[in-house]
């Protein structure tokens, strides 16, 4: 292992790993209905349409990622996409845990591992996400994963609550976190 090697291993020793009996999958297809249950049953997602949720496991499943059981069924997701005019910007969209698997660190695993396999495949530096003030669970999750990442943080509002047709909307925070380096031998 070279030197820059052994660094960059020691930046990344806070790495969260799946629980034991899960593993991290690309989504598909057939995924859909069962993401849409789960964000569906987390009552605190904006529920998008089935429909919404098929395409993305055809579509955006290279930048998302799910924890599936011993089964084979997800158990968690993380959906994102590269912003195609920052294509060094990985967007998280949704991240949700099935309620039966909460607790065991299953978010903070599959964002860890979505992550680092955006920065290593497709040279990615920066993540972002947008929190409503009232969901301080995703504001901890988030100001966790910088700090396991060793990486910067910062907030601004991305979407104030009067852009929004619906009345009571809370305003989308964005939080913005990176840059995270490239890995040893990776030239972007």
């Amino acid at each position: 292992m070279t030197a820059a090697q052994a660094d960059h291993a020691r930046a990344h020793s806070d790495i969260r790993e799946l629980p034991e009996g899960f593993k991290l999958d690309t989504p598909r297809m057939e995924d859909g209905a069962a993401i849409w249950r789960i964000a569906r049953d987390s009552r605190t997602l904006d529920l998008n349409s089935s429909y919404s949720y098929l395409l993305w496991c055809r579509d955006f499943a290279a930048t998302s990622v799910v924890a599936r059981d011993a089964e084979g069924e997800p158990a968690a997701f993380v959906t994102g996409y590269i912003r195609p005019e920052r294509p060094e910007t990985l967007v998280v969209w949704q991240v949700a845990v099935d309620d039966a698997h909460r607790g065991q660190g299953l978010a903070a695993a599959l964002l860890d591992g979505l992550t680092t396999r955006a920065v290593n495949d497709l040279g990615v530096r920066y993540v972002e996400t947008t929190i409503t003030p009232d969901n301080a669970a995703s504001m901890r999750l988030f100001a966790s994963f910088a700090e396991r990442h060793r990486t910067g943080l910062r907030h601004e509002v991305l979407f104030d609550a009067g852009l929004f047709p619906e009345q009571g909307h809370e305003p989308e925070v964005l939080h913005l976190i990176g840059p995270f380096e490239a890995p040893p031998g990776r030239m972007d």
